[in-house]
C-alpha cells in the first residue's frame, strides 16, 4: 500500500499544480548550454506530450555531462503533473546520439570528472523507467554507445528504416560497460556480446527483429507514427498506467513466484484507484471510461 499512497500523492500535487493554471511546458533558455551560449535541448508540451530533443547536431548530439543534466532537468520538470501523459526524445540532425563526448573522457580530464560523467549518465538512464508516464525514443540516424544506451533505456523505441545502432568503444579502447546494462536486457545475449565485442552496428530492421526498438517505419512517417503512439497512450488513464509501469519494472528483477506475488498486489491495488473502478464500470455499462480529472 507504500507504493499506491505514493503514486496517490504524487497524483494530487500534480493535480493541484494543474489547479494553480502552470504555464505550458517549454525549455531552451534556462537548459543547460555548451560552451559558447549553445542550448543543448529543446522541450516543449503540447496535449499531454512532451517533445525532448537532444539539440547539439555539431557535436552529434554527444551525451556530455551537460547535455545529461539538460535532459534531466527536461524529463523531471513537472513529471507528476497531470497534464503530463507522454514523452517523446528524439535527436536533431542526421545522429540520434553519439555516446558520450570523449573530449570529457580524457586523460587529462581526470578520474573524478570521468566519474561524475558516468555516474550521471547511470542516473538519467535508471530515471526513465522511474518516470511516471511512458518514455519514447524516436530515432532518425545514428545512435552509439551511450546513445544506444539511451534508446534501450526507453520503454518505446521507434525508428526510422536508415536508423543503425552500435556500441563501438571497443574501437577506442573503451569498453561499453555501461550500454550494455539495458541492452543486455534488451537484446538476446549473443546478439548484445556480438555489438559489444566487435562493435560493428546493426540494421533498424536487426534491432526490431531482436528487440532493441519496438517499430521501424519509413523516415517520412516517423513522425506520424510515434505521434499516433503517443495519443493512443494518452487516451488511458495517467494512474493506472503509472501503477503498471513501477509494476512491471519492479517485477522484472524478480524471479517468477515474487513477479506473481508483486503483481497480485498491484492488481487489487489497481482496482481501488479511482480509474480503476471506473474502467471496470464503464465497461459493464458498455460505456466510454471517463477518467477521474487530474488523475488520467
Amino acid at each position: 500500500m507504500a507504493a499506491l499512497a505514493a503514486l496517490r500523492l504524487g497524483l494530487l500535487r500534480g493535480k493541484l499544480r494543474g489547479r494553480l493554471g502552470a504555464p505550458a511546458f517549454c525549455s531552451g533558455d534556462a537548459a543547460a548550454a555548451a560552451p559558447g551560449g549553445a542550448k543543448l535541448t529543446r522541450a516543449w508540451q503540447a496535449e499531454g506530450i512532451r517533445n525532448v530533443v537532444l539539440s547539439n547536431p555539431r557535436r552529434r548530439n554527444a551525451l556530455s555531462l551537460a547535455m545529461l543534466k539538460s535532459l534531466r532537468e527536461d524529463l523531471v520538470r513537472d513529471s507528476n503533473s497531470p497534464d503530463l501523459r507522454v514523452i517523446i526524445i528524439s535527436g536533431e540532425g542526421p545522429v540520434f546520439s553519439s555516446g558520450h563526448d570523449l573530449k570529457e573522457l580524457s586523460h587529462e580530464a581526470g578520474e573524478k570528472h570521468h566519474l561524475e560523467v558516468f555516474e550521471t549518465c547511470a542516473e538519467l538512464m535508471t530515471l526513465l523507467s522511474k518516470l511516471p508516464v511512458p518514455v519514447i525514443a524516436k530515432v532518425n540516424g545514428l545512435a552509439t554507445a551511450a546513445g544506444c544506451q539511451l534508446v534501450a533505456s526507453c520503454d518505446i523505441a521507434v525508428a526510422s528504416e536508415e536508423s543503425t545502432f552500435a556500441t563501438p568503444g571497443v574501437n577506442v579502447g573503451l569498453f561499453c560497460s555501461t550500454p550494455a546494462v539495458p541492452m543486455g536486457r534488451s537484446l538476446p545475449r549473443k546478439v548484445a556480446l556480438e555489438m559489444l565485442f566487435t562493435g560493428e552496428p546493426i540494421t533498424a530492421q536487426e534491432a526490431l527483429l531482436h528487440g532493441l526498438v519496438s517499430r521501424v517505419v519509413p523516415a517520412e512517417k516517423l513522425e506520424d507514427e510515434t505521434l499516433r503512439i503517443a495519443r493512443k497512450i494518452c487516451e488511458s488513464s495517467r494512474s493506472v498506467l503509472a501503477l503498471g509501469k513501477a509494476a512491471f519494472y519492479k517485477q522484472m528483477s524478480q524471479d517468477v513466484e515474487m513477479a506473481y506475488r508483486t503483481t497480485t498486489k498491484v492488481m487489487v491495488d489497481n482496482l481501488a484507484l479511482e480509474d480503476g473502478r471506473e474502467g471496470i464500470e464503464a465497461f459493464l455499462c458498455k460505456r466510454k471510461p471517463v477518467w477521474f480529472p487530474g488523475r488520467s
